[in-house]
């Protein structure tokens, strides 16, 4: 088999479609998130703590010195990205419980009742007979 023609089998299946879809939503829906955190979230606590901006918030290990840009640790911009990892844990975890829930649901649902089939008809025309003798 080619090389191509493998490729092929592999990019066309369905949990592969499936996965690409996943992370490109996933991708979209972390971009939300972030917009969430840096952008309504921040500034309120900011505001709660006497105008501290968390993303602007540096430890500053070097001064600037000869050209060079002082070199920093980014505590504020960690702080965002924790807040929204736990904000998108969350979601995440309200969205596995509801599909959870849902799947216990249909597990839970008694079959349909299904259509006889020629040897139960047979059985029931026995019994039927054997009871009428």
């Amino acid at each position: 088999m080619s090389i191509l023609k493998e490729f092929r089998e592999f990019a066309v299946k369905g949990n592969m479609v499936d996965m690409a879809v996943g992370i490109i939503i996933g991708g979209a829906f972390g971009t939300i998130v972030k917009s969430l955190v840096s952008d309504i979230m921040m500034p309120p606590i900011g505001l709660a703590t006497g105008g501290v901006d968390f993303s602007d918030y540096k430890i500053t290990l070097a001064q600037a010195a000869d050209g060079k840009e002082a070199v920093t640790m980014n505590i504020g911009v960690f702080i965002n990205n924790v807040i929204s990892f736990l904000i998108i844990a969350v979601a995440v975890f309200m969205i596995v419980k509801a599909v959870n829930a849902l799947r216990r649901q249909e597990e839970e649902a008694p079959p349909p009742p299904s259509e006889p089939t020629t040897t139960d008809k047979l059985l029931t025309e026995i019994r039927d007979e054997l009871k009428k003798a």
